[in-house]
This record gives structure tokens, sequence and C-alpha cells, in this order.
């Protein structure tokens, strides 16, 4: 076999990046080892290596730290810090994630018009004309040796069940499983590639292995579908679910590098002229990891000027606190009320009008309220752009909802309380457990799932099943996020639009002080 005849490329993939540019933690500014930084080293030394690269973002870039919300509430005239960076590492492409929209079109789109590579997405359309709305559902590349390399973008078409109605006005968002089917084939006929990529912000609804489900089969996530209902894919790149896979499906090779610039996908193909077209002989998928590299300083200077005014907006005092609202043990805060959670669902209830509320510990890592409140300490508890829906649900819907709720716990049989692995496997879900004011209920974990809820009080009397409650959580639960179906299609009642971590500063900011209360309406037993 002529060795000349063959070839190598390579395509590398980030995604669930979220804003995670720098090495550090924005609640204490500790290094860390991960970040988009890193992950641009790793790009420059896999470019040094002589194949053809192609570097490809798989979505939700724009959203998730403070620098970047900083960017897009305080500071939206600058360029863009996130595309800055993709455009100083020389991406070839972009695809839409579902949180590219949580700031709202005008925001978006200036970020694509700023960015130096195409963003992807065949499958979110204009409403009126029925044209992939960003432009651009696939760019061809080629190789020196001539190898055509097709990559077409698909967004989780889910995103209307999260997003606010007026950060979506004028899209459809068509199925992902129709979309790929249409433009892989014409992709196919059209530009006859060599190699067909397929970059979809989304992750796996079944077991890579065994093809069981593994979640409700919403179509949130279809990369299983993808992999065996599509034919002509030779490479998936994948995300959403910030989950760590590099392997095989029905012979499509798939990769999913976890988020917050912790991992970079790596997919390497070799491949064979065979008479006028070049066939793929074999392929290799792995996570490369940005431990022991250094940020690439081009991109540290370059978003300096940003950095330095998020970290003088975040460290502004805002309030002082009368108690104690610190957390040394997340598994604790959520097993009874802890002065946090009630305080937030206070907040929200104030704001909204509503008499009930539910709120969640987002993460493991949030630290609490010291007693003189910065925003570093709002962004780093509440993490999320969330805005307020009330919505009016029955009682049976809240019923429903706590024993989903209670299954985030697995049924105790003994020793330390464990999280359910549906809530941990394939990423943590903690923010799928919320915990409720306005109410008075208890779970008993030592229960069977769906039978957990043990008390269930309103106003001192038992919650009438059949009586409507009007409710107030953020837009996220409200429609059903999280698989908490029974909140679908709830009329809404009243709407929030401002993010909830502005609205937690400016309860701060009016009252000066605020003080630390708990009236324990809520416990989880086991007995």
């Amino acid at each position: 076999m002529d060795i000349n005849k063959r070839c190598k490329i390579i395509i590398l993939e980030t995604s669930d990046i979220h804003g995670a540019l720098l090495p550090i933690q924005y609640a204490n500014n500790a290094p860390t080892s991960s970040g988009f930084a890193k992950i641009a080293a790793m790009i420059e030394q896999e470019r040094g290596r002589g194949s053809f690269v192609l570097v490809v973002d798989n979505g939700d870039l724009i959203q998730g730290t403070p620098l970047v919300y900083h960017h897009a509430k305080l500071n939206a005239e600058a360029p863009n810090p996130m595309v800055r960076s993709l455009n100083e590492a020389g991406y070839d492409a972009a695809v839409l994630g579902n949180h590219e929209f949580n700031y709202g079109l005008e925001l978006l789109n200036k970020a694509v018009r700023e960015s130096h590579f195409p963003w992807l997405c065949a499958n979110i359309v204009d409403a009126a004309t029925g044209e992939p709305y960003f432009g651009t559902p696939y760019r061809m590349f080629k190789s020196p040796e001539g190898v055509k390399v097709a990559v077409l973008g698909l967004t989780t078409h889910y995103i209307p069940h999260w997003e606010k109605p007026e950060h979506i006005a004028g899209l459809r968002f068509e199925h992902v499983l129709e979309s790929a089917r249409k433009w892989v084939a014409k992709v196919r006929e059209e530009e006859q590639p060599d190699v067909m990529v397929v970059s979809y912000h989304g992750g796996f609804e079944r077991d890579l292995n065994t093809g069981e489900p593994t979640e409700p089969l919403t179509g949130e996530n279809v990369g299983y579908a993808l992999c065996t209902e599509v034919e002509g894919i030779d490479v998936l790149l994948t995300g959403h679910q910030h989950r760590t896979i590099a392997q095989e499906v029905n012979g499509v090779t798939v990769v999913q590098p976890g988020s917050q610039g912790t991992k970079l996908g790596k997919v390497e193909l070799e491949l064979e002229r065979r008479e006028d077209r070049f066939v793929i002989v074999s392929r290799k998928a792995e996570l490369l990891s940005p431990e022991g590299f250094e940020a690439v300083p081009s991109i540290v200077k370059l978003v300096q000027k940003d950095e330095e005014l998020t970290q003088a907006w975040l460290d502004t005092p805002i309030g002082k606190l009368l108690g104690d609202m610190r957390i040394t043990d997340p598994m604790a805060v959520r097993l009874k009320e802890h002065p946090l959670i009630e305080f937030i669902n206070r907040v929200q209830m104030d704001i909204s009008g509503a008499r009930i509320s539910n709120t969640a510990l987002f993460d493991n890592i949030s630290p609490g309220f010291p007693p003189d409140i910065t925003m570093r300490d709002i962004v780093s508890n509440y993490i999320y752009p969330n805005t307020l829906q009330v919505i009016r649900i029955s009682g049976q819907d809240i019923k429903d909802a706590l024993e989903r709720f209670a299954s985030y716990f697995a049924t105790y049989t003994g020793g330390p309380v464990t999280v359910n692995p549906a809530f941990s496997e394939p990423k943590p879900q903690h923010y799928n457990y919320d915990m409720w004011e306005g109410i008075r209920y208890k779970l008993n974990i030592a229960l069977p799932e769906g039978q957990r809820v043990v008390q269930l009080e309103y106003e001192g009397k038992p919650l009438n099943m059949n009586a409507e409650y009007d409710v107030v959580m953020n837009n996220y639960r409200a429609g059903g996020g999280g698989n908490y179906t029974m909140f679908q299609g709830k009329p809404v009642v009243r709407d929030i639009p401002t993010d909830m971590a502005e609205l937690l500063a400016s309860y701060i900011m009016e009252r000066g002080t605020i003080e630390a209360s708990l009236n324990a309406n809520w416990e989880v037993i086991w007995e």
C-alpha cells in the first residue's frame, strides 16, 4: 500500500464552555486547571503536529460566568469577550447552544456579527421564510491533500420550553432528526464530502452501549437517534449534557467534552485516496485535559479590560447580613431548610406577590452569604440567568412535583443519605431539586419513590388536591424543565423578566441590611 495515498485530519471540539474563559473560580478567584485560555494552548499544540486541523465550538459559549454576565448586562457595547477569544484561537465554526439565547437576540446577533467564523445551525429557521435564521446551516472545508469535510450544525429544538418568548421571537425550532435527515442527504448529494461531520448541541437519550432509554424521550436529546436513524454521518460532535464521551455508536465516531473548558474533544481520522475520492480507513476519538497547560497569554491580554471591570463589579458591596447564611454542607441544606433557601424564596414571594415559592441550591459549591454581601456573593450562589414566573397549578400538581423532587434522594436503607443516580448521572442535576416556602411538608425517603410525601399542608390545613394555587418559580422550572411535566402548559399569572441575580441584588440594596430567618416549614426524614 502506498503510504502517500494516506493522510490524517483532526477535528477538535469544545462545548458548553459557559463563559469559563480564564482559569479562575469567581467565587473566590482561586485558580482552576480548566478554562478556555488553557484549551486554546492545547489547540495550538495540536495545530503544530502537522495534520489538517478543524476546530469547532458546539454551543453554550456566551453565558455562564460573571465575566460574560457583566458583558451582557453592563458592557454589551464592547466586543464580546468569548467571541474575541475564539477569533484569536482561529476557530473554524461554532454551533448555537440553548444558552446563547439567554440574553436575547440583539446580543446574540451582535456576537454572530463579531465572529470571524460562521455560526452553523440548520434547524433554527426564520418563522416567516423558513430559511436558516443564522444563514449558514453547514460549511465545507478542504485539506491540503484535497479531503473534503462538511460540518453541519444542529441545536436542540427543545429551547422554546425554557427560553423567554421575547428572546426567540420570529424563530422556529425544527425537529433535529427531521433537519438532520434533510440536510445530511442534501450535503452528501450536492457537495459529495469525504467526511460528514454533524455538530449537535444536544446529547443522548439512550445508553450508548445498550440502547436503553436513559431519560424521558422528550426530544431534548436525540444523539442516539442521529447515530442510528440518519444515514451518512461519520462524526457526531455533541454537548448540552456536560458528559465526557469518546467512542463509537453504530459506526459513528462520537465525542462530548464535558463543560467549562475541562476537556478538549479530539477525533483523528486517517483517510486513503481511492480513485477520485478519500475513504476513512481508521478513526480515533479521545478527550484531552488542559491540566499542566498555561493559559495563552494573548487571550488573557485580550480580555484583561473585561476582567478588570468584572472584578471591580463583583467586589462592590451591596448590603449587610444579620445572622448566618453560609453553606458548609450542601446535603444538609437539601435535607432541612437553610436560611439562604428561605431568603431566596421570600424574595421571590415578595417580588411576585405569590404565596408559595420554590427554588434550588444549584450546585455543591455555593458558598452562601457572608456578613458583608457583594455582587460576587450573589452570582456565586445564583449562577443561572433565570427569571421568575408565577404559574397557576393544582394541589395535585404540587404533590406530584414534591414526589418528583423527593426522588432526588436514593431510597434510604442505612448509612449516609445519597443522591439518586438519576440526578447525578450522566451529569449532576442538583438544580433539579427544589425546596418550597408557603407550604408545610415532610418527605420520607425510606419509602418508595412516588410515596414519599407524608405531610403536605397549606395555611394549617391539608393541601386541597383540587384547588388552584399561584406558585412562583424560575422560568426553567415553570416551563417543565427537569422533567417536571406537571408544570408544562399551565397558565402564567405573572411574568417577571428581570434576571433573578439582579432581583436579589436590588432587594438587598434597597434594604441595606437583611436578616437570616428560618421557619423550618419542611424537612426530609428517613424512618
